[in-house]
């Protein structure tokens, strides 16, 4: 076995960090740097039947529609950035059309590079994309005189499609 084959199922065979990842959003310009993802999931609603002749007791299962919970991102406050101006623009009342994008949500394996290179050209290793997506809540900071945190904000993304690339 070549050695090149051996470190990459030495690599596949541990799990990946969840610490970092990169997201991004189809028509907004620039990053914003989030410190968490949380919510990316589907579910098959589960229809039960059963027909009048039938000679079980027991409905027959069958898949209906697929439904989507809201992707929550936390990020550290920022000023001013182009991920800001869209979220000003969904949660203001004078928007006009919803401004919808794609947001992708891509797992980054560090062991595929080194850590500064991913910022430049990112290795995804696993990706979510939620399409059609809009902010549905923003959450401004805790304010706390007392306390030398840092000012987080989060955002509730919601979406219509959930598409798992890989």
């Amino acid at each position: 076995m070549a050695t090149g084959a051996y470190e990459n199922d030495k690599r596949s065979a541990y799990p990946l960090t969840k610490m970092n990842f990169l997201v991004t959003v189809d028509t907004v310009a620039g990053t914003a740097a989030f410190s968490e993802v949380t919510g990316i999931e589907a579910t098959v609603d589960v229809i039960e039947f059963r027909q009048g002749n039938s000679g079980s007791l027991a409905p027959v299962k069958v898949p209906g529609l697929v439904k989507h919970g809201n992707v929550t991102l936390k990020m550290g406050y920022i000023i001013s950035s182009p991920f800001k101006t869209w979220i000003m623009e969904c949660v203001s009342e004078s928007r006009g059309q919803m401004p919808r994008n794609n947001v992708t949500i891509e797992l980054i394996d560090i062991n595929s590079g080194a850590p500064s290179s991913l910022v430049e050209s990112p290795v995804g290793t696993r990706q979510w994309t939620l399409t059609n997506a809009w902010v549905t809540k923003y959450n401004a900071p805790d304010l706390d005189a007392k306390n030398s945190d840092v000012a987080i904000e989060s955002v509730e993304i919601a979406y219509e499609e959930l598409i798992i690339p890989n």
